[in-house]
């Protein structure tokens, strides 16, 4: 199926899109959204017209997005997705892509995938529009959103701060801020303890359907819980250098800062580090006043 023509009118909203894994109409998708295989108990068909044709901010009934009301399904009963092979999605894979001026890459699979960052999670404002691969979205199953995986993909999510785990069927895009790895479906925000928090520090491991269970990455260790937000502001081979940007730092009464020292290959590194903040709010604060200070925007840590 050629859709090279159409891909290249709306290859910027497909990024923003939702997921899908149907064969839709080759039109525009939406930021988020996700839906699973069969007997995972979700995917149900939106009861409006999703009009993709619209602007991101102007395409959802609801301005915010929310947690749903009244009484949901019991999640306690919902099985986790199966990984298997699936054909990649025609849509939300294009290589490389940039939203808000950034840049990312799509890796060829899930395999050897691993990274640790912090988890958002998103829901009713989302329900039953487009995903990236123009599934439509679900927060009643296990689905998540990344930057780089392919879709579709399978990942194992775990939280840092109390070990619970939750395996994901990659179907979207983003999340698209500061220091996230992956924005998860409202069950499985609700299975690992993200939510009501909002956000938490998780590790992701991606999944290869071909390996089996033995040849899984093992869990991650659970380490103990913070209770904030680290922003790593640089790393340097050198201390004086590192010792530089420390008084800098200190200088705008930007605090607390800490310098690590690590052996990375062989080599010493010396990281900067401001936290703990309290929250993601104070350190975007933060990272915007390094900003302004002439330095690079730094970077989310999770240990």
């Amino acid at each position: 199926m050629k859709w090279a023509a159409a891909a290249a009118v709306l290859a910027a909203a497909l990024l923003l899109a939702g997921c899908g894994a149907s064969r839709p109409r080759p039109t525009r998708g939406g930021w988020h959204g996700a839906s699973v295989p069969a007997g995972t108990g979700g995917g149900a068909s939106p009861r409006f017209h999703d009009d993709i044709s619209k602007p991101q901010d102007s395409r959802y009934r609801d301005s915010t997005d929310s947690v749903p009301g009244g009484s949901p399904p019991d999640l306690g009963k919902l099985a986790e997705p199966i990984p298997r092979n699936e054909p990649r999605s025609l849509y939300g894979n294009k290589s490389p892509y940039t939203v808000r001026g950034h840049t990312y890459h799509v890796l060829p699979s899930a395999r050897g995938y691993d990274e640790r960052g912090l988890a958002s999670y998103y829901g009713n404002k989302f329900q039953g529009y487009k995903t990236s691969d123009l599934e439509n979205y679900d927060m009643y199953a296990y689905s998540a959103a990344s930057k780089t995986l392919p879709l579709p993909s399978y990942a194992r999510v775990t939280n840092l701060d109390n070990g619970k785990s939750v395996t994901v069927r990659v179907n979207d895009r983003g999340p698209f801020h500061r220091g996230r790895i992956i924005d998860l479906s409202y069950a499985a925000a609700v299975k690992i303890g993200i939510w009501p928090k909002g956000i938490g520090r998780v590790e992701v491991q991606g999944i290869d359907p071909d390996q089996g269970a033995g040849e899984l990455p093992p869990p991650p260790a659970v380490t103990a819980a913070h209770s904030g937000i680290y922003l790593q502001v640089g790393a340097f081979s050198n201390a004086d250098n590192a010792d530089l940007l420390v008084r800098r730092l200190r200088r705008a009464n930007i605090a607390p800062v800490s310098q690590t020292e690590s052996v990375i290959n062989g080599r010493h590194v010396h990281r900067v580090r401001v936290g703990p903040l309290p929250g993601l709010e104070r350190a975007d604060q933060v990272s915007v006043r390094i900003e302004n200070m002439g330095l690079p925007r730094p970077q989310v840590a999770v240990d």
